[in-house]
C-alpha cells in the first residue's frame, strides 16, 4: 500500500467519523465560554518556551487519553521544530531522561501531578523541583498551562472530538 493510499483511507475515515459525532459543537453552543477558555490559553502561555508549552500539552494529553488534543499538539511541536525522537519519548520521559533538560522533566513531573491531582495530591517535592526550575511568573504560567490543557482535554472528550479534525485551521 502507498503512502498515498493510506493518507487517502486516512482522510477518509476521519471525515466519517466527524459525520457521525453526535454531540454538541461546545464553541457554537457556548461562545462565551468557549472565548475565556482560549483566553485563559493564551495567557497562560505568555513567555514560555513554545517547546515546553507542547510537552507539558502532549503529556496531559496522554495522560487523559485525549485523541483529538495529542494528534493536535504533536502536530504543534513538529512544527515548531520538535525531533520526532522526543515526541515518541514523552510518554515515557522517566525512562528516557537523556531526551529531556532538567527544567523540561521537572514541567513533566508537575504536569503529570496537577493533571493526576485527585490521585495524590501535588506532592512537594515534585513542586520544590519545578519551583528550582522556574520563577513564581513562570510557574504560575506553568501551572494555568496544566490547567488549561486539562480543560481543553475535557472539552474535546466530553463532546466527541475526532483525532485529525483540528478546528483551529
Amino acid at each position: 500500500m502507498t503512502t498515498n493510499t493510506i493518507d487517502s483511507k486516512l482522510a477518509d475515515s476521519i471525515t466519517e467519523a466527524e459525520a457521525a459525532r453526535t454531540r454538541l459543537d461546545f464553541a457554537k453552543a457556548a461562545p462565551k465560554v468557549f472565548r475565556a477558555i482560549v483566553g485563559f490559553d493564551a495567557a497562560a502561555r505568555e513567555g514560555l518556551d513554545p517547546t515546553l508549552v507542547e510537552l507539558i500539552q502532549i503529556r496531559a494529553s496522554h495522560l487523559n487519553h485525549c485523541a483529538y488534543c495529542l494528534h493536535m499538539h504533536t502536530n504543534d511541536a513538529r512544527k515548531a521544530g520538535e525531533s520526532e525522537d522526543r515526541l515518541h519519548m514523552v510518554a515515557v520521559w522517566r525512562e528516557a531522561r537523556h531526551f529531556f533538560t532538567e527544567k523540561e522533566q521537572a514541567a513533566l513531573a508537575l504536569t503529570e501531578a496537577v493533571t493526576r491531582v485527585a490521585d495524590s495530591g501535588v506532592p512537594d517535592e515534585v513542586y520544590a523541583r519545578a519551583a528550582a526550575h522556574f520563577d513564581d511568573a513562570e510557574l504560575a504560567h506553568v501551572l494555568a498551562l496544566i490547567m488549561t490543557i486539562n480543560t481543553w482535554n475535557r472539552v474535546a472528550l466530553a463532546t466527541g472530538k475526532v483525532a485529525g479534525t483540528d478546528e483551529r485551521q
